[in-house]
């Protein structure tokens, strides 16, 4: 199967710019796939699709303000760092913009978000074959205990914020209302449309809700590059998923209860550990770089809350292996209720509306 598969064409006005006024104020396209219905609903519906049985399964991790300034302490120029992964203490691979101009060796003093200068410094000791850079800080005792008077919101590049960058609101609505394990450099964002009397709506339904943690990373939103799927290789992403979760969902599948997760991170945790270790959910810690694309059989997992997603995204992959699992086509049946999406003027991407898989 090719990249290009699973192109699309996406008016710019809909690419969501704002969050809705309140999280469950985004509208909903449920697709059922017995039959290829399609509904369109608010979110606030959601708790109506859900029953008595059901695990409401959703990942917890809590966006950091992973995105730093900094300037060629040699040169004067500036930088643009993305913070990627820890390996230790103010010991972390980054994405640097411009990257060419930041050899090994360069040194570079960070800013504070109104761009003076912060007391930190980074020199970069590595690089990659990805073009990624190793950066050990100094100046601090551990730089992400700095990163909410230095950092910003991560905002992804389609989302703009002319002038004085992210804003105040972007800091609480760029984060789920129960994310808990700081980590992510992303949001989980099918988790942004949930309030806490919403999900307490879920549970009076007679259905459960649990946690899992993904820190979303390079392997959730780096684009694909090869031309054949089969040749794209995913970035490792650390998870955790905990004991009670474990237990919870087995218990629940067992007695003929639904998996429902909320998100494609979820998708890749509980899919993950099933895989490896031969259907069963084995807590833990873990790294994984699985890559979801049709067809493909879902062990766990058995409806799907989401975005809508980019063209020719991992994401977009994963949700049309799900509208037809073990089937080539659900890149079909994805692109089709895309496509109503976008007939009914949908918000799309991080900020957009939802859809539900059933």
């Amino acid at each position: 199967m090719r990249t290009a598969d699973f192109d699309f064409d996406l008016p710019p006005e809909l690419i969501a710019q704002q969050p809705a006024g309140e999280r469950d104020q985004s509208r909903l396209l449920v697709l059922h796939r017995a039959g290829g219905r399609v509904e369109h609903r608010q979110f606030r519906c959601f708790p109506e699709y859900v029953r008595c049985g059901d695990i409401l399964v959703l990942n917890d991790s809590r966006v950091i303000p992973a995105r730093l300034r900094a300037i060629n302490r040699q040169t004067g120029g500036h930088f643009e760092l993305l913070l990627l992964e820890e390996n230790g203490v103010n010991d972390w691979w980054v994405l640097l913009r411009p990257g060419k101009r930041a050899p090994v060796g360069t040194q570079m003093a960070l800013c504070d978000r109104t761009g003076r200068p912060a007391g930190a410094a980074a020199t970069v000791v590595q690089t990659n074959d990805q073009g990624h850079r190793r950066l050990s800080f100094s100046g601090v005792a551990d730089i992400i205990q700095e990163l909410d008077a230095l950092g910003e919101v991560p905002l992804p590049p389609y989302i703009r914020r002319p002038g004085a960058g992210p804003s105040q609101e972007d800091r609480a609505r760029y984060q789920t209302v129960f994310a808990r394990a700081p980590g992510s450099v992303a949001a989980p964002t099918a988790g942004l449309h949930f309030t806490q009397p919403l999900l307490d709506a879920v549970r009076s339904r007679g259905a459960l809700v649990c946690f899992v943690t993904l820190h979303v990373g390079l392997g959730t939103f780096a684009p694909v590059k090869a031309e054949e799927l089969a040749g794209h290789k995913m970035h490792e992403e650390r998870y955790e998923l905990s004991a009670e979760t474990a237990r919870l969902v087995t218990e629940a599948k067992r007695a003929g209860g639904r998996v429902i997760a909320v998100g494609t991170t979820t998708v890749r945790v509980l899919e993950s550990v099933a895989a490896s270790n031969q259907g069963r959910l084995q807590p833990g810690p873990g790294r994984t770089r699985i890559f979801i694309y049709p067809p493909w059989e879902f062990r766990v997992v058995d409806a799907l809350l989401t975005n809508f997603h980019l063209p020719r995204s991992t994401l977009l992959m994963l949700a049309g292996a799900f509208a037809a699992p073990m089937k080539t086509c659900g890149r079909e049946v994805i692109l089709s209720a895309y496509a109503s999406a976008v007939r009914e003027r949908y918000r799309f991407f991080s900020y957009g509306d939802a859809m539900l898989i059933l």
